[in-house]
Parts: structure tokens; sequence; C-alpha cells
């Protein structure tokens, strides 16, 4: 396998035990921004109920635990010592059920509501190695600590009502919408979990081969870690504006990013610090998560898009950027939609928050 000095596998070693790690730590502030408002939407536990109770949770716990390997010290072994190092590593003290599905794509979700599991198909444990398998169980992990099984749930449902209701457009539009924009929220849990996976692993290299066979199969005896990750430099500023509207238009109707792109993500990750911080101590932890302030998560939220679109290639945005008023218009202008977000749900707009561009303040009635 070609591959650069720093992608080579490391000898095994004792990982650096994350005590008390809030997933705060490794989450995305997009990921971050959107969780705190569907959190803290009116009635919206009530409706993730209900939906619970149409999607019966217990019929597919139980297609599983028929139709899967359900993952112990006694069935599939080693799986089961990975599953265990990546909990340890990432401080969960109590293991979700685990199973191996009949699947020989290379792929593991984390499903459920009131119980949430992890289902990891045949095919990632023939194709990936020890360190590759852990970070694949710790991105599961990640999902599960941010509680993002709970609303990729609530997206299995919706687009499976959108699909019975295609027949009525208008009535599905609704849904289309609510759909898109959690599969936009979807794309950055996953830049999350993906760095949940490599602080469960504290193996670069494993987690980027990892998306390297995600992109392009198990072997990696002729592809080069290098050429992989400037391929996301060239899909990201290659072509011309119809190119962007074809990424555009790719991309909405996914609900991961592509795999190039999650790699580069996750070396920017890398790059800026932020886990050699998190491995040397310097982390949020979960005794602080209630003290965590919502208008924070959208700060930052708003700084992560600005950030974004500052600092990308792609074609149709440096066009906004010349016709608009820049990143730092259109990041505002995210971070006040996420204000009146929380303001809907608390019942009132707040009298501080003001209007993104081009939008008047309504009248007021003193």
């Amino acid at each position: 396998m070609m591959t650069t000095d720093s992608e080579k596998p490391v000898p095994t070693r004792r990982p650096i035990v994350l005590t008390g790690v809030s997933s705060r730590a490794w989450e995305h502030p997009a990921d971050r921004g959107a969780l705190t408002a569907l959190r803290e939407l009116r009635g919206f536990d009530e409706v993730l109920k209900v939906l619970n109770g149409l999607w019966n949770e217990r019929a597919w716990r139980l297609e599983f635990l028929g139709g899967a390997i359900k993952v112990s010290d006694r069935q599939y072994p080693k799986v089961y010592q990975a599953f265990a190092s990546a909990a340890a590593t990432l401080d969960i003290k109590e293991l979700p059920e685990l199973y191996v599905a009949p699947d020989r794509r290379l792929n593991g979700m984390c499903i459920g509501m009131a119980k949430p599991f992890i289902v990891i198909n045949h095919g990632a444990v023939e194709l990936l190695d020890d360190e590759e398998l852990k970070a694949l169980l710790g991105h599961e992990l990640g999902h599960l600590m941010s509680g993002h099984a709970v609303y990729r749930t609530m997206l299995t449902i919706l687009t499976g009502w959108v699909i019975s209701l295609s027949w009525l457009p208008m009535g599905s539009f609704a849904l289309m919408a609510v759909v898109a924009a959690l599969r936009e929220w979807w794309r950055k849990a996953e830049l999350s979990a993906d760095r949940a996976g490599l602080l469960a692993s504290q193996d670069p290299g494993a987690s980027t081969r990892l998306l390297m066979k995600l992109a392009g199969g198990g072997d990696l005896s002729q592809i080069d870690t290098t050429a992989f990750l400037e391929q996301a430099a060239e899909y990201e500023r290659s072509g011309d504006l119809r190119d962007s509207l074809i990424k555009l238009r790719m991309v909405m109707g996914r609900s991961h990013p592509l795999p190039v792109a999650r790699a580069a993500e996750l070396r920017k990750w890398i790059d800026s610090g932020q886990y050699g911080a998190i491995l040397g101590g310097d982390y949020p932890r979960r005794e602080g998560d209630r003290d965590a302030k919502w208008g924070d998560d959208v700060k930052a939220a708003a700084a992560s898009y600005r950030e974004t679109f500052a600092n990308s290639q792609d074609p149709l945005i440096n066009m906004v950027r010349r016709v608009g008023d820049g990143a730092g218009g259109v990041g505002e202008w995210v971070g006040a939609g996420a204000s009146r977000v929380r303001d809907w749900a608390k019942g009132g707009p707040r009298r501080d928050t003001p209007p993104p561009p081009g939008d008047t303040p309504p009248p007021s009635n003193n």
C-alpha cells in the first residue's frame, strides 16, 4: 500500500482514555448548533415519541436479533474486543448492543430512540484491519453519545413518508423540505462522528484508510494517501458554475458527505490542533454539558459557515462572495436564522436579536 509516513500503520499501543469526555469535544459546530436547536423546539420530544410508536423500534431490533449476529466475547470476539476498546477510550461504561448484518458492503449505523444499538455489515469485518474497525466502531459510538441516533431514526421515518406520499406533490412538499434540512445536518453529524472515530482509535492513518476503503473498496495496495487527499481539493476547486450546480444537486440528495471530502475535513481538524489538544486533556467534560449555552453554539455554527465560505474554492461560492456582501454577511444571516428558531422555540422573539441582512425589523407594538 502506498502511503505517506504519517499514514503508515502504527504499532499497537495503549490509547489515552478520555475520562468524562463530552461529545461536544468532537461535534462539528454546525452539528452542535442544529442539535441544540432541535432539543429546544417546543413539543419535539412528544413528536419523537409519536414517531417512535409508528415506527416500532422493537420490530427493527427483533429483525437484527433474528437475522444478524449479536456480537459478544463468544461471537466475533475480535470485533467485540475492538468495540470494547473504542468504548473504553471514549469512557463509555455500558456497551450498547452490536450486531453484524449479512451484507458485504462496507457500512455501519447507530439506530433507535429509546435504546439505540449499533449495526455493522459483514463487509466491514472482512475489509478492515483492527485499527480501522476500531475507528468505524468509534464513529458509531460518537453518533450514540451525541444523540444522533434519535434524529437519524426520525430522518429514516420522514424519508419513508416522503416516498409513500410521492403521489401527492403538495402533501409531501413540506416533508421533503424537512428531509432536505435534516440531510444537511446529518452530513455535518457524519463529520462529527469521523472525529469520534479518530479519538477512539487515536490512529490518523487508520481513520484515513477507512475513508479510502469507503471510496475504493478494500484493496489499498495501489492507492496513495497523499493523492487521495489531493482529490478533495481537486473536487472542490475544479470546473465552472455548471459543475458547482451539479455537485450541489448531487450532495443535496445524500445523507453522507463524499469520502474524499470527509478525509479532507478530518485532516483539517487534525491540523487545527484540536485533536492534539484533546489527547492532551484539554476537552469539555460531560459534567459541564448542562452549563453549555445555546447562544455559544449558534455563534460557533455561524463562525463555521463564515469560515467555510471564506476558504471555499468552489466556483459558485466564489461568485456569491463577489456578488454579495461576502462570507461575513452569509455567516451572520445563518446565525440570525438560528436565533429566530430559538425564539420560536421559547415562545417569542428576543428584542436583542438583530435582523439578517436585507430583512426589515417588525414594527413595535409599544
